[in-house]
């Protein structure tokens, strides 16, 4: 029976002249996407001259490969359709030559179901078949099945390079109405190269990555540097249309066990394959990796069920709203309105799921890449309601719950230094920004980014430190009317009882050349709270500086302020100061013994109530002196 199957297809195996004798005028066929293109057959599709070969659609998810030219499509033979305006097809839908179907992917399997895309012909890629008969559709699933239930003509084109997968792949050589042999090597795609600007910035959104979260994956040079940053994470799960090589270092680290997934647990998910011929080696018979359809992938209630889902994609321009322009063009793999959509519906049904926008702040010819408006730029992504964070090279900024301004503000903030003040003048003109606004040229250029860290104190209470921002604002404002009457005037020595703007944004806005502001915050990687600030202020006359804490009365007690304090004096220490001098009402004693915990000696002089506290760092024991 075995030898009578296999005749049975080999009798199926035709050329490709002789599978085009079948179509018709008019017809429309299904092509496989990337890697799944089968390239022997397009290109003989492209090639051929016979006289049915007229009007023909084709329809390609994602049109990436270079079978179908620009040239075949200039003769009117065939038109192409397709959901995704990257690659080649967005330099054709431009020129008129390509037609672009708007849709979210998760609807286009009942699109092709219910017919009201036709579809005659489907082309699909397939492996050798295994001694039951059955081939794997290998590294392209999306909507194959459907596609091959709907057309009335079937052709395998069979592909030895291809690995066989595992998840909804198998089918029976018996589906194929005509088989074609492969003379042509997969469409491969080679590694990004990466800069030191996408490693920046692909570490930032690492950060904000915690273990647990369950990640989409792309192409790209943000994805490549980003694989090298997640490496250290632990128990990540993978729910994404997209493997690479990138993904595969990944899950290769160990970092990856899709434990915490609630569909496909144990399984990385995805329905294409885009690499080299390393990763296809890689996927071949691999059980650690489930290929399944774009109606399960690209669902956003089945994205949903996986907590702590992280959709990120890479933009082109971002403006002070959060509205984005994506990348199109040719080189462009990641990002439409119709495939990203879905991801990010889901992780906002994802229990403590993340959308994420990354971009670098300039692009190559060094032109700004955060504007105030993106309403000329095409292929744009409007829907800024949905986006969490936007991360550069130079920081996060979260968008959840904060008004335009603060957007502008925490926006500004992440773009190029060179370029924040133009941003800052063009949205007070507009009025985006109060027009007393406050902007620091200087500090731009002086930000402390390298103090970042973080610290877990006793009770499991982890507080990561910064150096403050002007778009702390609000933050340092809600922790002011946290205090007690008593706590504020232990810190600014009179009973203050409001903090307007104008007074607090002199306080967010640091000439870092004179002072330095630590911020500590808790909850998650960018959607933290202020709960702690520490800092000095250099004096004129002398090289010791001013200092002075505030800690929310809810944290105090767990050393916090000690923390900050042995902070302030290391970053005193790397930028020549010789010493620090507190004035602390005697009442304090909780301050007094942060100042003697800091290991360094304390001369006092009480005078009027008020230690007068003198703290040279040549001495490291710790002990006060009182006069």
């Amino acid at each position: 029976m075995k030898h009578a199957a296999k005749a049975d297809w080999q009798n199926r195996v035709v050329t490709p002249d002789k599978v085009f004798e079948n179509i018709e005028p008019g017809m429309s066929i299904f092509l496989g996407t990337g890697v799944g293109e089968p390239r022997t057959l397009v290109k003989h599709l492209m090639a051929s001259k016979a006289s049915n070969l007229r009007d023909l659609e084709l329809i390609q998810l994602v049109s990436l490969g270079d079978a179908i030219s620009l040239k075949a499509l200039d003769t009117n033979t065939y038109r192409l359709k397709t959901f995704f305006s990257g690659w080649v097809a967005s330099e054709a839908i431009t020129a008129g030559r390509v037609d672009l179907i708007p849709s979210s992917f998760s609807k286009i399997p009942r699109l092709v179901k219910t017919g009201r895309i036709p579809i005659d012909v489907a082309f699909i890629q397939i492996t050798p078949p295994n001694e039951a008969g059955y081939c794997s559709l290998g590294v392209a699933v999306d909507v194959t099945r459907e596609a091959m239930e709907t057309a009335s003509l079937v052709v395998g084109e069979i592909n030895p390079d291809i690995p066989m997968t595992f998840g909804d792949t198998f089918v029976p050589m018996s589906d194929f109405d005509y088989l074609v042999r492969s003379t042509e090597k997969p469409i491969y795609f080679n590694r990004w190269p990466v800069d030191e600007v996408f490693d920046r910035v692909a570490a930032n959104v690492a950060s904000v990555i915690e273990d647990g979260s369950c990640i989409m994956f792309s192409l790209g040079p943000l994805f490549e540097a980003l694989s090298k940053h997640l490496v250290h994470k632990h128990n990540l799960g993978v729910h994404t249309p997209f493997i690479t090589d990138a993904l595969m270092d990944v899950i290769k680290s160990g970092a990856v066990t899709n434990r915490n997934k609630e569909i496909f647990r144990g399984k990385s998910l995805v329905s294409y394959a885009f690499g080299t011929p390393e990763l296809m080696a890689w996927l071949n018979r691999n059980p650690l990796v489930e290929f399944q359809g774009i109606h399960k992938v690209f669902n956003p209630a089945q994205i949903g069920l996986n907590p702590k889902y992280v959709a990120l994609l890479p933009v082109r321009k971002v403006d002070l709203s959060g509205r984005a322009a994506l990348h199109f063009g040719k080189g462009n793999v990641t990002s439409g309105p119709g495939d990203i959509m879905d991801h990010f519906h889901g992780a906002g049904l994802s229990p403590g799921g993340l959308t994420i926008f990354a971009l670098p702040s300039r692009n190559r010819n060094q032109e700004p890449n955060i504007r105030l408006s993106v309403e000329d730029f095409p292929n744009q992504f409007s829907i800024r309601e949905s986006v969490d964070m936007i991360i550069t090279e130079y920081g996060i900024a979260t968008l959840s719950g904060r008004t335009i301004r603060e957007r502008a503000q925490a926006l500004i903030e992440i773009a190029h230094p060179d370029d924040r003040k133009q941003l800052l003048d063009s949205a007070k003109a507009e009025k985006i920004l109060y027009p007393d606004q406050i902007f620091l040229a200087g500090s731009a250029h002086l930000y402390p980014a390298e103090i970042r860290s973080q610290y877990t104190f006793k009770g499991d209470i982890t507080v990561r430190f910064r150096a403050i921002k002007p778009s702390d604002e609000e933050e340092m404002r809600r922790l002011f009317y946290r205090f007690s009457d008593e706590a504020v005037y232990y810190r600014y020595f009179s009973p203050i009882k409001t903090m307007p703007h104008a007074k607090m944004q002199e306080y967010v806005n640091v000439d870092f050349s004179q002072i330095m502001s630590i911020v500590g915050l808790v909850g998650e990687a960018g959607q933290g709270h202020i709960i702690a600030e520490a800092r000095f202020v250099k004096l004129q006359d002398r090289p010791v500086a001013d200092v002075a804490f505030i800690v929310d009365e809810q944290y105090q007690g767990l050393g916090l302020a000690t923390h900050l304090y042995k902070m302030l004096i290391r970053l005193a220490k790397d930028r020549g100061l010789q010493g620090f001098t507190a004035d602390v009402l005697a009442s304090n004693k909780a301050m007094m013994k942060v100042f003697e915990k800091g290991g360094a000696i304390v001369k006092a002089e009480l005078e009027y109530g008020v230690y007068r506290l003198t703290i040279p760092f040549e001495a490291q024991t710790s002990h006060l002196d009182e006069d």
